[in-house]
């Protein structure tokens, strides 16, 4: 009798455990970054900088430990993944052209965002 309910203990757990791990929700968040100029044509190899500022209790504005930097390829494309939502700064440059932008990255979404270079 003790066996029996010792094997039913375990097959009942067994099934809880994984439901439990299949049911746990994706949070990562993507981002691409995709780098173009004044004329809408594909920039690439240009420096992606991402970045979040933060204000002071004095007012100013720092940056944060939260950044990733990468090159764009040759379709003008760069992509990245982040474990938490996030603002972020974007800066692309290439040669003396400069871009900027902000994005807004949520839990479990998939972003794009185009930035021309000036």
């Amino acid at each position: 009798m003790k066996l029996k309910l010792f094997i039913a203990s375990l097959a009942f757990g067994l099934i809880i455990l994984a439901f439990n791990s299949s049911c746990q929700k994706k949070t990562d968040c993507k981002l691409t970054v995709k780098t173009v100029d004044e004329m809408g044509n594909v920039v690439g190899g240009a420096t992606v900088k991402l970045y979040a500022n933060v204000k002071t209790a004095s007012g100013s504005t720092v940056e944060a430990d939260l950044k990733a930097e990468g090159v764009s390829d040759a379709s003008g494309v760069s992509t990245y993944t982040f474990k938490l939502p996030a603002i972020l700064d974007i800066k692309a440059v290439s040669g003396s052209s400069v871009g900027v932008g902000i994005i807004k990255l949520e839990e479990g979404k998939s972003v794009e965002k185009s930035v021309t270079l000036k």
